[in-house]
């Protein structure tokens, strides 16, 4: 009778702490055949000939078809596959991944051994695609995304623009652009008609140490030559928050940052600043309502590009992240709602009720001096926070 194998996942140390990232020059198309022949012996062999994978804080996990499936890295792209191991106890959560011929855990794909990966650096080589996978798909999408959100999560396209905020050793937050002149979609040909912030994301381990706003200089440092830069409805609470610490501090970019719709022209976007000077001239009762954190936006939303996702924002930094008291994470529900927020902060100014309507009303119509004056006053009000 064959022998157990020894326990897998402890990769990192058998290959003196070198991690999956590390690993250069290694083909695409060599790691996913080694995986299914891996997976096609594991279906063959005898079940005395178990493997067992080492899981800290737990028993181990006996790895076994059952628990083993194939998951796509790009989103409608099924040429590239990684093998997973499911866990037992929860059939949709992820305990490891089959690279280089050795079982990872989730914790270990994320982490680098060389020092000199750290700050913001650009998505390039397939290891790094696989490290943007793991904190998208798995981390956010399955281990920190609340169970009250329904939102489907899908991995990015394989040319998805993304950073990755690396931080001692570890990856701690992405974030993803849609560059102005891409497609929005496979569908309708239209193109981004902006640089588009997309997808924010920072690890709870990782949250209320400023890589929300650090994240947002980075994207606005990047198109420093763009009139307008747009950030993708709908930003959640939290995001909103980790702008306005932005925006206090970088006056310059109060007028380049627009929340919009795909693909971004004028009748499509709402200026961030606007919104949030608004918000803070608000009953405190409005700011009781519950916003949901959106990912990969603080409750992230469905990654599909042509409904501009901001899946990401659970970044309590106030995304963002994209993902939602930690980095990305409120009490409140929903995204705001900027007509709202400016019919009902004109109302309180004004305390008068029928003033709304009679903006309504007129629609076209320039409002008079008293109501532009009123805009003003609110637009500038710098004392609160959000």
């Amino acid at each position: 009778m064959a022998a157990a194998r020894e326990p897998a996942g402890s990769a990192a140390s058998a290959a003196g702490h070198l991690y999956p990232v590390d690993v250069k020059d290694e083909k695409p198309e060599v790691l996913e055949a080694a995986a299914r022949e891996y997976y096609e012996k594991l279906v063959e062999q005898p079940s005395s000939a178990a493997e067992f994978f080492s899981v800290p804080g737990r028993e181990k996990v006996k790895v076994e078809t059952s628990l083993l499936r194939f998951l796509p890295l790009y989103k409608q792209d099924k040429k590239r596959m990684l093998l997973v191991l499911n866990d037992p106890q929860r059939k949709n959560a992820v305990l490891g991944i089959y690279l280089h011929s050795s079982w990872w855990l989730i914790e270990d794909i994320v982490k680098t051994a060389d020092l000199s990966r750290e700050g913001l650096l650009q998505v390039q080589t397939y290891a790094e695609r696989i490290v943007l996978f793991v904190l998208n798909y798995i981390i956010f999408g399955m281990q920190e995304r609340s169970s009250a959100w329904d939102v489907l999560f899908v991995p990015h396209s394989e040319k998805e623009n993304a950073r990755i905020f690396w931080r001692n050793g570890e990856a701690a937050a992405f974030y993803t652009v849609k560059a102005k002149g891409s497609l929005c979609d496979g569908y309708s040909g239209q193109c981004y008609l902006l640089p588009v912030l997309d997808t924010v994301f920072v690890r709870k381990k990782f949250r209320r140490c400023g890589l929300g706003t650090k994240m947002l200089h980075d994207f606005c440092q990047t198109f420093v030559t763009e009139d307008a830069l747009g950030i993708s409805r709908p930003i959640s609470a939290d995001m909103y928050r980790v702008c306005q610490r932005f925006l206090d501090t970088h006056l310059e970019e109060r007028a380049r940052l627009w929340e919009v719709e795909a693909p971004g022209d004028w009748s499509q976007r709402v200026s961030i600043w606007l919104k949030i000077q608004l918000a803070q001239n608000l009953p405190k009762k409005v700011d009781q309502s519950s916003h949901a954190e959106k990912f990969q936006d603080d409750k992230p939303g469905p990654s599909e590009d042509s409904q501009m996702k901001k899946r990401a924002v659970q970044v309590s930094d106030i995304q963002v992240s994209p993902d939602q008291a930690e980095e990305f994470k409120d009490d409140s529900e929903k995204p705001l709602d900027s007509q709202l927020c400016i019919e009902e902060c004109i109302s309180q100014q004004e305390g008068e009720v029928h003033l709304c309507e009679e903006l309504k009303k007129r629609k076209g119509e320039p409002a008079d001096d008293r109501v532009l004056k009123q805009l003003r006053v609110v637009s500038h009000d710098e004392g609160s926070c959000f």
